[in-house]
């Protein structure tokens, strides 16, 4: 009896944070990795060193694997096509990941399917960006369609002055997207999961902090969200995965309005496990990695039921401290509720290095248990003998409750 055979493209955490859902459930993956010191390899016996711009590489990736995914969305589009020309199982398939690697396509198709886009536009010069600009009002935001991430490939433009400044990305990449600067009241994220045959979960809609572009923290459910507004981004995510065809975990990053059209507008999309979901891992009856395996080889989806009242995620960037092993005693002493997660990578400032999930049950406070995760976060950053809790969570007391 031999169970299926799951080949993950690119070797970062995200796949690392696949392997042992694979295990429980009795499946073997096998990651592609782009070097032999990146984060999945330790976690995976199978993982072969390669280059996922290179289709021969992936070819030979493919072979004997029943289904290919992914750890990034960087893969070509082109290579993907031909791979499943071949015959290769491809989930997501490309069609719809390029929803997630061009920005320009997935506006375009937030925009076909009528749900909530920020103002945008795709420039070709930048006499057009400063007409743009000019045309809904100072600041824009101008982004590459391709390979940014964690607030990469991302300018903020405050006046034409700005934007004639940026001539220079002009010459690299064109079109470019412009976008209007949106006045939101905090980040959202609305993650589900979807199988080849149309089966689809949501987990529940959270509230996610972003520091300098990058994932920090993450409290679900979204405190004091109003229900209509986490039903529309619900849905909204289940309609972008469904009409794209979307298989695997997918994540629809989005800005809160209050008081515009139904409450939020879509900002990202991505089409595999997310920072925003590990908090899954603890705090959720599937994880987001279990689902994500379940969904791309057609099972049955698991329950997304939170285990507590409140799950919170915090993650922990490379800071002085180089030795992160020697500050675990003191970290795990600081709250034994705390579950670490650990990226297994050498330590660079302002580097994904791990985080730290803490689940709370009935009548537990958020900001409570995010000043616990911080703690423990800190210890291990800054090592054992630094203070704890040096990061001060934002105060979330003035929200506005959640209605009845």
């Amino acid at each position: 009896m031999t169970f299926p055979v799951i080949g993950v493209v690119g070797g970062g955490q995200l796949a690392r944070m696949m392997a042992p859902a694979a295990t429980a459930l009795g499946l073997e993956l096998r990651v592609l990795a782009e070097a032999e010191d990146v984060s999945a390899v330790p976690a995976v016996p199978n993982a072969p060193v390669g280059d996922y711009r290179s289709l021969d590489d992936l070819r030979e990736f493919a072979r004997g694997v029943d289904v290919l995914t992914f750890d990034h969305e960087h893969v070509p589009t082109e290579h993907l096509l031909t791979l499943m020309a071949e015959g290769v199982n491809v989930q997501p398939g490309p069609e719809a990941l390029v929803h997630a690697q061009d920005k320009l396509r997935m506006r375009s198709a937030v925009d076909a399917l009528g749900l909530p886009n920020p103002r945008w536009r795709a420039l070709h010069h930048v006499e057009e960006l400063v007409a743009f600009g000019d045309e809904i009002g100072w600041p824009v935001v101008l982004k590459t369609p391709r390979g940014g991430y964690d607030g990469k490939g991302v300018r903020v433009l405050r006046s034409r002055a700005d934007a004639e400044e940026s001539i220079d990305w002009f010459g690299t990449m064109t079109p470019l997207l412009a976008e209007e600067m949106v006045e939101f009241s905090r980040e959202l994220s609305a993650l589900v999961a979807r199988t080849p045959d149309g089966q689809s979960r949501a987990w529940p809609v959270v509230h996610t902090i972003q520091v300098h572009g990058v994932c920090d923290e993450v409290i679900a459910p979204a405190p004091g969200i109003d229900p209509a507004v986490a039903a529309a981004a619900q849905e909204a995510a289940l309609r972008i995965a469904d009409e794209l065809g979307v298989t695997g975990v997918m994540a629809a990053e989005l800005f809160e309005t209050p008081g515009r059209g139904v409450g939020f507008l879509v900002n990202e999309l991505a089409m595999r496990p997310h920072n925003t979901g590990h908090w899954t891992q603890d705090g959720c009856v599937t994880s987001q990695f279990e689902q994500h395996l379940r969904a791309v080889l057609g099972l049955p989806l698991g329950a997304t039921d939170v285990l507590g009242e409140w799950a919170i995620m915090k993650n922990y960037l490379g800071g002085a401290n180089q030795d992160l092993f020697s500050a675990y005693p003191a970290a795990l002493a600081a709250d034994p509720a705390a579950k670490v997660h650990g990226y297994g990578k050498s330590v660079r400032p302002g580097r994904k290095i791990g985080h730290v999930n803490l689940v709370g049950g009935a009548g537990s406070d958020p900001d409570e248990l995010r000043a616990r995760a911080a703690r423990v976060a800190a210890i291990i950053r800054d090592g054992a003998s630094a203070p704890g809790g040096t990061d001060a969570p934002e105060d979330l007391s003035a929200r506005p409750k959640e209605k009845a």
